[in-house]
């Protein structure tokens, strides 16, 4: 990957959705799937447009069908028999966690983190059915990590892909209260509350490898850290963008916080559990407000009106709402309260929004006990509801919209976002006649045209 050219895009990219995240458009919710049983998780293999994954807490993997808007009957993995507890909403276990192979179109494999029957965590790949593409292989189950619990609360269970095609795995620091055990901070012999990154592209009888550029390989620590300090990172989120790493981190009793790591930052300290938020604990295991440990971009105090357990979320990538574009939802799972930001790039946000009209849908259905947010292949933003068993979309408040036959930025319109696209936008710099390529709309092409490509580049047709 070129970073130098990453960096010059994850720039522009932050000037143009910070002045589009903050114009008003009015969004809304509406509900595209129900009578699920505590849905904690949705994701979308690459490149299927059709289809929505939604994990239930219990081992199921049910199929959104996003032509019709109906879930399918038979699961597309269910593992009951191997889970523990996940039987309430409180109940920190089950299956949490979905991620599909970046080439999952041709390999189809894809990889699901779970609380076994012994409340102990697993990270297992599985395969798809060679004869049908809605079932599981069960027979192709490979175990890629086993990590020891010894509470059942805070497991963490977010996994998500990196810009580089390393498997990310987002761990809770054991459980109980005050980490007891200083895991979080403890880098030797001690994967629980951080974020792993393994090279999953890995010989069967091998299961996993270690990205070189890990911060510990070769010194003291475990190889597979690339970030600790964390309480329990409840859903992580990779910016296919800017490769940036947004964590929701679960605070304790004082503070909710939101993290983002840039794509070659490596051992970042995010201070639990000395530091809860931007506030001193008064506990040991490191030392507070040392210039070593790293401040959350965005955090809020606990409140019976703001909430009691962050919920990360995503970026808002599609391209129904250009006007969402670099946009960061997240909420609260305790007051189903929602927001928004726009990340700047340097450790900052623009735009923050109260997004309390996207918690009553279109049809009037309340949206609450937010467990999740996802993205179909497209980039389009959905919320999982896990008591009323309901996915919701963010859509327009006029209603759903359709994608562009075009990604945005093509403005030759052959279906990739590159240099030629680019090479318009230098023609024609300044110019006011061309609305074809003045993308944004203002009058003129200038840098927030430029901007776009940049920020699409590479983009293909749906």
């Amino acid at each position: 990957m070129n970073y130098k050219n990453l960096l010059l895009a994850t720039t522009l990219s932050a000037l143009v959705t910070g002045s589009l995240g903050a114009q008003n458009v009015q969004i809304d919710t509406t509900r595209v799937a129900s009578g699920l049983n505590y849905p904690v998780v949705v994701q979308h293999a690459p490149g299927d447009a059709d289809r929505l994954f939604i994990s239930e807490k219990r081992g199921r993997i049910k199929i959104l069908d996003l032509t019709t808007n109906q879930v399918l009957p038979t699961p597309f993995l269910d593992i009951d028999n191997l889970i523990a507890g996940a039987t309430s909403l409180s109940d920190e276990r089950g299956l949490l966690g979905i991620a599909f192979h970046p080439d999952f179109a041709s390999n189809g494999y894809y990889f699901v983190y779970y609380t076994n029957s012994s409340s102990d965590t697993r990270v297992v790949r599985y395969t798809v059915s060679s004869s049908n593409p809605n079932l599981t292989n069960y027979s192709s189950a490979k175990t890629i990590l086993s990590i020891n619990q010894p509470y059942s609360n805070h497991n963490g269970g977010a996994i998500e892909f990196d810009c580089d095609g390393y498997l990310l795995i987002a761990t809770g620091d054991g459980g109980l209260y005050n980490d007891p055990g200083n895991r979080s901070q403890d880098v030797t012999n001690q994967l629980l509350g951080k974020i792993l990154r393994l090279d999953i592209d890995v010989p069967d009888s091998v299961p996993y490898g270690i990205p070189q550029d890990n911060p510990f390989v070769g010194g003291t620590g475990d190889d597979e850290i690339l970030h600790y300090g964390l309480r329990n990172p409840w859903k992580i989120d990779v910016d296919p963008v800017t490769c940036e790493i947004y964590i929701g981190d679960v605070g304790q009793n004082a503070r909710e916080e939101i993290n983002v790591a840039a794509p070659l930052e490596r051992g970042l300290n995010y201070g639990w559990r000395c530091m809860e938020g931007n506030g001193n604990t008064g506990l040991s295991g490191c030392t507070a407000f040392s210039p070593t440990l790293v401040d959350p971009v965005f955090e809020y105090n606990q409140s019976g009106s703001t909430g009691y357990s962050v919920t990360g979320g995503v970026v808002y990538r599609g391209c129904a709402i250009p006007e969402l574009d670099g946009t960061y939802f997240f909420a609260d799972y305790a007051t189903g309260n929602i927001w928004s930001f726009v990340y700047n790039g340097a450790g900052g946000y623009t735009g923050y929004q109260n997004r309390n009209e996207l918690e009553t849908s279109l049809e009037g259905y309340g949206v609450d006990n937010i467990a999740s947010f996802g993205k179909d292949a497209n980039g389009e933003v959905y919320i999982v509801d896990q008591n009323g068993g309901e996915i919701f979309k963010i859509v327009k408040a006029s209603g759903d919209a359709p994608c562009f036959a075009y990604p945005i930025g093509d403005i030759n319109q052959d279906c990739l976002v590159n240099g030629q696209d680019l090479a318009q936008v230098l023609a024609n710099w300044n110019s006011t006649s061309h609305p074809n390529i003045d993308l944004n709309n203002d009058g003129i092409v200038n840098g927030s045209d430029l901007s776009f490509i940049l920020s699409y580049w590479n983009r293909t047709c749906d």
